[in-house]
């Protein structure tokens, strides 16, 4: 009997300890944290000019459509509460109007007062949009969040490593990271990474880091010569996890910059921050210095030639499908998208006259109202208008495509209305807006077999996964454009100097480590 007795006991004990528990969960609040970012590449030599459409901003809980992680079965979902305000991602393009940037900014100022307080703020950006009459915007836009949210609140930021990181910036954020590969197959793990680190900051108590070294580094160079795929890249980021298990230390990150952008911003950062001061420094000066030691050493990551030399290449070679980039104008840069000097070339070139020639897939050129001009005429008529050089007319003019109607498609999110034309040998994807041509389906989609054409030409710089792994061979063609890969022709007059390669006999600058204050201290 009395061990009957014990053991009811100790089941009241248990079932009370049980309550308490519940109890203690249910009061236990979690944190409140919002989302918000604007996201573009913007080229300054380039005419064009970014809308508020192109942004495609989704506003509440479509938000998270953005976020795998952020699912609603996810566990970084369940560890606080969410108040999604507005993400807009554009296709890299023109300069952003003051009209679009102050529409999205106002829009997302507003959704933050009226969902206040907070107690963390995940700011998922891409760190080169360029604004008429603005410097440094993502620096401007996280100041006027501050504004409305508080200096208190922990903002984590995630970035393109093709971001610039101004000092105003790294201010605001307490907590920063970017992608450690190009091409950006780690984009999805490196704002969980954001998200992860912020939701531990807040769980452990520690809140905002005590330490955040930042590094100018004067070295500004296209992504072209940056892969992680090749090195000297691909060591240079390797060393950023070893500087992450070091003890005091947060996050460490490298980011390359923005080449297509004539501000003072513009140029190469490492950021590393956390706890331990000595830790922090010495991570961040050595990563900035590996940075500065490998500089003459990046490359282009194909080997890379005039338009001629590489059509020569391309017609001479046995490898289906010959890839071409045609750099100058590629809209995942920054372009306008519709140069036409390279399809001018090719269409005067004799092996692609008979439709029994060379055969050749050009993607891609945007013409609206050829594109309307097709939807009357249908699938198998023949068509005769212009298209292109609407926007980037400085290398060459529109260009009358006369020929046959192979496909048509509409619904495309970027495109809107695709139309593939066969001139001679080559069939031209011409679009109502411009879009990059990225994966395979892009292509079978419209009929179209890349891997067993001749050459693809693509407006791209290098190529993303899908088109590396289907390319029988690849060179990368210097073409005309708003995002030219010679740097030397693009005339930069707002930029730092001295700046490596433009200044290649510089001497070494101070990469020391400067300390970056907490958002909570006084400009």
């Amino acid at each position: 009997m009395k061990n009957l007795y014990i053991y009811a006991v100790l089941l009241l004990v248990f079932a009370s300890s049980c309550k308490e528990n519940q109890t203690n969960n249910e009061q236990k609040q979690l944190p409140r944290i919002a989302i918000a970012g604007l996201g573009i590449e913007s080229s300054t030599f380039s005419p064009a000019l970014s809308t508020e459409e192109a942004f495609h901003a989704k506003i509440g809980d479509s938000v998270y459509s953005r976020y795998p992680f952020l699912q609603v079965d996810s566990l970084q979902r369940q560890r606080a509460e969410w108040i999604p305000t507005l993400v807009g991602k554009s296709l890299p393009g023109g300069t952003v109007t003051r009209e679009a940037y102050e529409s999205l900014v106002t829009k997302s100022l507003i959704m933050l007062k009226e969902n206040g307080p907070y107690d963390g703020l995940f700011f998922d950006i891409h760190g080169a949009m360029s604004v008429v009459g603005l410097d440094d915007p993502e620096g401007d836009l996280i100041a006027r969040i501050r504004a409305v949210i508080g200096d208190d609140v922990l903002i984590s930021t995630s970035m393109d490593l093709h971001g610039n990181v101004s000092e105003r910036l790294a201010m605001h954020s307490d907590l920063i990271t970017c992608y450690r590969m190009a091409p950006h197959e780690d984009a999805i793990e490196s704002k969980k990474r954001a998200v992860t680190n912020l939701l531990d900051r807040l769980e452990n108590g520690k809140g905002k880091p005590t330490y955040k070294a930042w590094v100018p580094v004067p070295i500004l160079l296209p992504g072209e010569k940056t892969s992680t795929r090749i090195e000297p890249g691909k060591s240079l980021y390797a060393k950023i996890p070893d500087i992450t298990k070091q003890e005091g230390v947060i996050d460490a990150a490298i980011w390359i910059g923005y080449a297509w952008a004539d501000e003072p911003r513009n140029h190469a950062v490492v950021m590393v921050t956390g706890d331990d001061k000595e830790q922090v420094e010495k991570g961040a000066e050595k990563l900035a210095q590996s940075f500065w030691d490998v500089r003459k050493q990046f490359e282009f990551v194909a080997p890379t030639t005039t338009l001629d030399e590489s059509l020569k290449l391309a017609l001479a070679s046995d490898k289906k499908p010959y890839m071409i980039s045609d750099m100058g104008d590629n809209p995942t840069a920054g372009g306008a998208g519709d140069v036409t000097w390279t399809l001018k070339e090719l269409l005067a070139r004799p092996e692609f006259k008979s439709d029994k020639g060379t055969s050749l897939i050009y993607a891609s050129i945007p013409g609206p109202e050829f594109v309307a001009k097709a939807l009357e005429l249908g699938v198998g008529g023949k068509i005769k208008a212009e298209a292109g050089a609407a926007v980037d007319n400085r290398f060459a003019g529109p260009l009358l495509l006369d020929g046959t109607i192979t496909a048509i498609k509409e619904g495309d999110t970027n495109a809107e209305i695709e139309v593939v034309v066969k001139v001679g040998s080559i069939h031209v994807i011409v679009t109502k807006k411009r879009k990059p041509y990225h994966h395979l389906s892009d292509f079978t989609n419209l009929g179209l077999n890349p891997k067993e054409t001749d050459i693809v030409v693509v407006k791209i710089g290098y190529l993303v996964p899908e088109l590396y792994d289907i390319r029988g061979d690849w060179t990368m063609a210097l073409t005309p454009g708003g995002v030219d890969q010679d740097l030397n022709r693009l005339g930069y007059k707002r930029i730092k100097r001295p700046m490596f390669p433009l200044d290649s006999d510089m001497e070494n600058p101070d990469l020391s480590a400067r300390w970056i204050p907490a958002s909570n201290t006084k400009e």
